[in-house]
């Protein structure tokens, strides 16, 4: 196994490891679930690039490593559903949006057609990650002491300015998630249309 596929591999355990500390009573938990999550995305970073960049470029890297992305993410939200930070059906809609692209790519290459990535599939993963990293920022910050409160405990309007981001992330991750599903789906439409 290359290292590619390693670190696609990794992600796999970091996600086990993240829901378990998630919904443990252990200290410090919020702190150590953002350090995985960060950690998870940056193996996701490392080894599409060093794939690319060193020609490692393999049939399971090309099927686990999205497969590896959606269920770190997808895990994310759904952990914050059952901690009662996030609406189930932003969730919903996520996941939703989720298997129903993994479920056009199987088609797809079923058909021997290979669906390229889009733009705003990838501004959406960006809105997402961000979503959850600050989701988990509000939730640990005040572990982190006085620095921690110093950087993100300053208030606008009653709450702190890191609870407005994480507010305007969720929805904008949402907003994304959703159109970019749809553009997804509308442009790939001959794939399933002419199945049914």
């Amino acid at each position: 196994m290359n290292l590619p596929n390693k670190l696609t591999v990794s992600r796999f355990a970091i996600t086990g490891v993240f829901l378990v500390v998630m919904f443990s009573s252990m200290a410090y938990r919020e702190t150590l679930a953002l350090i995985l999550f960060v950690a998870g995305g940056i193996t996701d970073f490392l080894d599409g690039t060093l794939a690319r960049r060193h020609g490692l470029i393999t049939n399971f890297g090309i099927l686990m490593d999205p497969l590896a992305d959606k269920i770190l993410v997808c895990s994310a939200f759904i952990a914050f559903v059952g901690l009662h930070w996030m609406p189930a059906w932003m969730v919903v809609l996520v996941v939703a949006r989720e298997l129903s692209i993994t479920g056009l790519r199987l088609l797809a290459a079923a058909k021997n057609v290979v669906l390229a990535a889009e733009r705003f599939g990838k501004h959406k993963t960006i809105s997402q990650i961000v979503a959850i990293i600050s989701i988990l920022v509000l939730a640990s910050y005040q572990e982190w002491g006085s620095p921690g409160r110093i950087v993100f405990g300053w208030h606008i309007d009653g709450h702190p300015w890191v609870w407005w981001f994480a507010e305007c992330a969720k929805w904008l991750a949402v907003a994304l998630t959703f159109l970019s599903g749809g553009i997804y789906l509308w442009k790939n439409r001959a794939l399933y249309l002419d199945d049914m």
